[in-house]
């Protein structure tokens, strides 16, 4: 059966687009013998650094209700 040369070129740009999608959505890291490889462009990503703070994040709260209970129980 005879195809015209159009619906050829349809299927072929489906294709390529179809590629270039996955391509595009799978990601820039890589997994090689399980470790897992940035991407080319990783010198020029943003970094984020956050400061070392207290490991008990709570500390002003827990501070406060100690102080609480303990006006509590000097009222009784």
């Amino acid at each position: 059966m005879y195809r015209p040369m159009k619906t050829n070129y349809i299927h072929l740009v489906m294709l390529a687009g179809a590629c270039l999608s996955a391509t595009a959505f799978t990601g820039c890291q890589v997994s090689v013998a399980g470790q897992n490889l940035p991407s080319a462009y990783f010198f020029e990503d943003d970094l984020q650094y956050f400061a070392k703070g207290p490991e008990f994040k709570l500390a002003r709260e827990a501070a406060a209700l100690k102080e609480a209970r303990a006006e509590a129980s000097a009222k009784r």
